[in-house]
């Protein structure tokens, strides 16, 4: 199956889901992540702002906040770029590319991270730590020069054992769902 094909097969799987069952689902992850060593130890989070179709980053943001840097993606549009902003609460987010909420005109971007740990959104990862993205290459290029730590989010229901990749496709380091933590080779 093509990576278009792959896309719309995991956005069903993902509207399937009931929301008590979604919810159910976020708040394992959220368990899972933040009891992760490279989590706790970590001192700038780079996090997505989520869609109701991702994996909730909510909870995760909000046990952030006042412990760590939390910087979220803005997206600048006919690029292909994005770059992290902090953040210091969710009232510092506004709609921005593609209806995403994205930190507004007063947060400082930031391109140096100190012990930084990236989570990275995705509708399907495969068991060797590449993921399915929505198709437009953001993560893959700012992953290509992020040395810290990639921590994918996924549910269980959309994990895949082989995903198509390329050269420009960065692997996770980690993987979350509800019901595991996988670690893949640095």
């Amino acid at each position: 199956m093509d990576k278009s094909a792959l896309r719309k097969r995991f956005k069903s799987v993902r509207l399937s889901m009931s929301d008590d069952e979604k919810n159910a689902c976020d708040k394992k992850i959220w368990n899972n992540v933040v009891g992760l060593p490279e989590y706790r130890a970590c001192s700038d989070l780079l996090i997505y702002v989520s869609s109701n179709i991702e994996v909730s980053t909510r909870e995760i943001m909000t046990s952030a906040f006042g412990e760590k840097n939390v910087l979220c993606p803005k997206c600048v549009s006919g690029t292909n770029k994005m770059y992290f902003y902090d953040i210091s609460d969710f009232s510092r987010l506004e709609r921005g590319a593609y209806g995403i909420l994205e930190p507004d005109d007063s947060c400082e971007m930031r391109k140096v991270f100190e012990n930084a740990v990236c989570i990275v959104p995705g509708l399907s990862y495969d068991g060797r730590g590449y993921r399915l993205g929505f198709g437009k290459g953001y993560y893959d290029r700012f992953l290509s020069d992020f040395d810290g730590i990639k921590i994918g989010l996924c549910y269980e229901c959309c994990i895949s054992e082989i995903l198509p990749n390329d050269k420009y496709d960065i692997k996770a380091d980690i993987l979350v769902t509800e019901k595991q933590i996988i670690r893949f080779e640095l």
